[in-house]
């Protein structure tokens, strides 16, 4: 049944999506850290000509049941393989929102050398306090905001996360949002994996910003 559009209607959605994917202010310090690693890993692409990707990667998620037997979540090998189909470069810098590094994610990296956790891409100077044991909630907002502005955003785990990020560079313009699937093949079409909230624009974003 097709929605009656009133003007309260109208102002109601206008609430709902800026309190859902507008512009909220960060405290300066946060934007700071932020900035300082999306332009860190920008630089270390563009030296290279290729594009910062993140990709929403985190061990514990992929141990909780819900992705046990699930292909809604992919692991360090199979992220690592499916960019290499795609043909994204080896030098191509790659955020994860792993907040530590382990040996799992070794397979990562010896595709893609310049794959980095918060804790080797985040200022010394931040660290105590944005990666301590009470800094969780700061450590999912940097992820959020990195993940809005990198080039390319991978979700290996879907859900909630992956849907706000989704919305917010849906917002902002940057729409290459390629999804994971076992499918891919070498020399695989990009554009063949694109979020299905892109190419079919089923992101209630669309209907904020479109």
């Amino acid at each position: 049944m097709k929605r009656t559009r009133t003007p309260e209607n109208e102002e109601r959605n206008s609430v709902g999506c800026l309190a859902m994917f507008g512009s909220l202010e960060l405290q300066p310090e946060v934007r700071e850290v932020v900035d300082s690693i999306v332009e860190r890993l920008k630089t270390l692409s563009r030296k290279s000509d290729s594009e910062f990707v993140a990709v929403d990667l985190r061990l514990d998620m992929l141990d909780q049941k819900g992705c046990q037997g699930s292909k809604k979540c992919y692991g360090p090998d199979e992220i690592a393989l499916f960019l290499k189909k795609l043909g994204f470069d080896k030098n191509s810098a790659v955020y994860l929102t792993q907040s530590r590094w382990d040996n799992s994610l070794d397979s990562l990296k010896d595709l893609f050398p310049k794959t980095y956790t918060k804790e080797l891409i985040m200022p010394m100077d931040k660290k105590q306090k944005f990666l301590g044991s009470d800094s969780s909630e700061y450590e999912k907002v940097i992820d959020f905001y990195v993940c809005s502005e990198s080039d390319v955003f991978v979700p290996a785990i879907s859900g909630l996360f992956y849907a706000n990020v989704a919305g917010k560079r849906i917002g902002s313009g940057k729409t290459k949002i390629v999804v994971p699937d076992d499918s891919a093949s070498a020399g695989s079409e990009l554009g063949n994996y694109i979020s299905r909230y892109v190419s079919k624009k089923t992101h209630m974003a669309y209907s904020c910003f479109c």
